[in-house]
């Protein structure tokens, strides 16, 4: 049985500013929202929900700047297909547009000393956006799923964190990232932020909860998306997908 839907957050309006592409496949919206002005966003992981007609597509906030309401968002394009992302790769400044939100969960915490973050192109401005909060001293290893060698994009760096490229190059989505993240070599102590293809969620949940016995309070994992279903689908079903998982991990476990 699904859960009971939550309530609608209110619609806020916003406006884009400038389009700018990061790789080619991730456009960015540098976007103004008056609605969000003194706003606080204490969260890495914030999320808008943007309204096209009677359909929603929810992505993530890059960066945002309370005082101005200014606010960065990234489109993964897939060509004409989808709905969202045709729209972001074309929409001129000045295009107004209303949304919902922003909603999320989840930080860095000072608690940790290291991080190990997982994502394909649908995580990457959280990723980004954790990356330039990690606590003081803190180190990081990313894996970034992309679909081919020349589709890079600007991520925060530095001597603290060990970024590395997941090249799907035709693969299955989420098939390589999944593998890497196997063969991966992560401190004891780690927290995890795990986000991306639903397929590649499944396969990672067991390694570290089955297979790695990795505590449960310190992986953030969830699927952003799923092969052959658009958002509505996924999250139509997305409660059915997680906890026939729990059951698998469950019986695995036992």
């Amino acid at each position: 049985m699904n859960p009971e839907r939550r309530p609608d957050r209110p619609l806020r309006s916003a406006v884009v500013e400038r389009r700018e592409q990061l790789s080619p496949q991730l456009v960015r919206l540098h976007c103004r929202s008056e609605d969000l002005v003194g706003t606080e966003l204490p969260f890495t992981d914030h999320y808008i929900k943007i309204a096209f007609g009677d359909a929603t597509r929810t992505y993530t906030v890059r960066s945002f700047d309370s005082a101005t309401g200014r606010m960065a968002v990234d489109f993964v394009v897939h060509g004409t297909d989808g709905l969202a992302g045709p729209w972001a790769a074309s929409v001129e400044p000045g295009a107004q547009f209303q949304f919902r939100g922003p909603g999320g969960k989840w930080a860095p915490s000072d608690e940790h000393t290291s991080f190990v973050f997982v994502g394909d192109e649908s995580a990457a401005p959280a990723i980004c956006a954790a990356l330039e909060a990690l606590p003081a001293g803190a180190s990081a290893t990313v894996l970034l799923e992309i679909e081919h060698a020349d589709s890079t994009f600007p991520v925060p760096d530095g001597d603290a964190v060990d970024l590395r490229w997941v090249v799907r190059d035709g693969a299955r989505p989420g098939e390589r990232l999944a593998a890497a993240v196997r063969e991966l070599d992560a401190p004891d102590d780690a927290a995890w932020f795990v986000h991306g293809v639903a397929e590649m969620i499944k396969d990672v949940r067991r390694l570290l909860f089955v297979e790695r016995n990795v505590p449960r309070d310190v992986v953030s994992i969830s699927g952003y998306w799923r092969l052959g279903l658009t958002e509505d689908s996924w999250q139509a079903s997305k409660h059915d997908f997680v906890a026939a998982i729990e059951a698998e991990e469950q019986q695995a476990s036992a």
